[in-house]
């Protein structure tokens, strides 16, 4: 055979780029049933343990944006500074998350879409460019995070025998394990995240029991909300990181990765039965190891000198000054769940990129290619950012505050199109979402972006000086705010679009 016929081209052969080909999908459902059994179409079938289990991974691949190194920073910087006075709001928070997943699930499932296909689809040219920017730089801003995180890891395990940038340089071949375990299916590649999370919960769970802090006074400080002038920047904080603008977008696609006829209403209901527990199940899983972190450091650091310079970098060696080496250096446990949780974090978020380049674009390339692109994009800054701040602590924790700003503007470009299009009709069909959770939705969106103003409010007052600064931060947030406005005013004026039928479009 020549050559050229065996040859791999770049893009793929298929009139419009969707999440998962139909090859790669889990087959959950048909099997029970006749095809021809139309007047079962409307009904779900009765709970099964083993279709549970099918449907198990994408919401635990959702959860690891609530555990990766950002999320663990504020939860160690929480503990330190506010004790467990705010582990109540750390639960509230991660509700608040569940309630803005499901909806991401719930939109994937319904219309066989994920959000930034059907933002290609709603929103003229110049506002889906707009959109797609924001959200690359909102994964880029996150992935520096995670990367430099999993650098840190490397770095306390090697001894400072590796310096950040190598250890970003090694943390970049995530890229390689990712397309690697992604050859062997979606099931394959669920399992290895959840062995990453299993390890977080061992080695978290250790330190718990190397710390021992009071049942009582645990318990108390989640049941009992108590706020104080001195804690709220960490309350703030700790809500502000829960959600993720990339990690909206790929709850909707991961959820396509089970084989659902959209023709059949009982299929879809059944589907996002199934999604609802599971997701429910592993954010109960983030909470408890969050809740194990945020503990750890309120049993150490309360109340000490060190509570107000604590952070990623130096958390390790605070760790074993405090509670010593013990049958395993409690430094190198630290260390072990800080690189699964940036190992998980990167590569979700290279599988978060490929989702949205796609989506947005329309790019018919081959998942490699994607998911090189989408690599190089986060880990080239990266590089740049380890090589300049590997100096100091300090030039980290002021990177990470330009970083955690970076992706609380981002944050209303994910939460208000997903949203308006999960109210629609013409869109979600029976499954658009109720009045009731329709405020509940809104009001958590509402409080999660005037959250993350405050915090942009309170960074900039202290950060810009100068006229000129201050005359370009003022230009620029109000075009933002314009296009927050636009975003809001499409939810009125969002008209039908031609698709496929699904079971959105085929109600009598």
């Amino acid at each position: 055979m020549p050559r050229e016929q065996n040859r791999q081209p770049l893009l793929v052969e298929e009139t419009e780029e969707t999440a998962y080909d139909s090859s790669e999908k889990v087959v959950v459902v048909g099997n029970d049933e006749s095809e021809g059994d139309v007047e079962n179409w409307g009904r779900v079938p009765p709970f099964s343990w083993k279709k549970l289990w099918l449907f198990t991974g994408p919401g635990f691949l959702m959860s690891i944006a609530f555990l990766d190194p950002g999320n663990l920073e504020g939860d160690l910087q929480a503990g330190a500074i506010a004790g467990y006075s705010l582990l109540w709001l750390l639960m509230w928070a991660t509700a608040m998350g569940l309630v803005i997943q499901l909806l991401s699930a719930r939109l994937g499932v319904a219309t066989g879409r994920h959000l930034a296909e059907l933002c290609r689809e709603e929103y003229p040219t110049w506002a889906r460019i707009t959109l797609w920017l924001m959200t690359e730089l909102a994964l880029i801003g996150s992935d520096i995070q995670e990367v430099i995180g999993s650098a840190i890891a490397i770095r306390i395990l090697s001894n400072g025998v590796v310096p950040l940038w190598a250890g970003v340089v090694i943390t970049a071949l995530d890229c390689f394990i990712f397309l690697f375990l992604e050859n062997y299916g979606v099931r394959k590649l669920e399992a290895f995240f959840a062995v990453l999370i299993g390890i977080m919960a061992i080695s978290f769970a250790w330190m718990f029991g190397e710390a021992k802090p009071n049942g009582v006074d645990v318990l108390l400080g989640i049941l009992v909300p108590k706020l104080s002038s001195r804690t709220i920047q960490q309350a703030v904080g700790v809500v502000g990181c829960i959600i993720m603008p990339h990690n909206v977008f790929l709850h909707s696609a991961l959820v396509q990765s089970r084989h659902i006829d959209p023709s059949k209403k009982g299929r879809v209901q059944e589907a996002l039965n199934y999604y609802s527990i599971e997701s429910t199940i592993a954010l109960v899983v983030s909470f408890v190891i969050n809740i194990f972190v945020t503990t750890v450091f309120a049993k150490g650091f309360y109340g000490t000198e060190k509570a107000n310079s604590i952070g990623l970098v130096n958390a390790g060696q605070y760790l074993q000054e405090k509670y010593g080496g013990g049958l395993f250096p409690i430094l190198y446990i630290w260390g072990i769940g800080l690189l699964a949780a940036g190992q998980s974090s990167t590569i979700t978020g290279t599988y978060a990129g490929q989702f949205i380049m796609g989506g947005f674009l329309n790019l018919k390339l081959k998942k490699w290619m994607r998911a090189l692109i989408t690599r190089s994009c986060a880990i080239i800054p990266t590089i740049i950012v380890a090589l300049i701040f590997d100096t100091s602590e300090d030039s980290l924790d002021v990177l990470n505050q330009w970083l955690n700003v970076l992706q609380s503007v981002q944050i209303p470009f994910a939460l208000i199109p997903l949203l308006c299009l999960a109210s629609k009709e013409q869109i979600m069909g029976s499954f658009k979402i109720g009045p009731v959770l329709k405020i509940i939705s809104w009001l958590v969106a509402v409080l999660v972006i005037v959250i993350n103003g405050y915090l942009l409010l309170e960074f900039f007052s202290s950060e810009v000086n100068g006229a000129v600064f201050a005359s370009i931060v003022c230009a620029i947030t109000a075009a933002y705010v314009a296009f927050v406005l636009y975003l809001i005013s499409r939810a009125i004026t969002f008209s039908p679009w031609s698709r496929p039928k699904t079971v959105a479009s085929t109600e009598n």
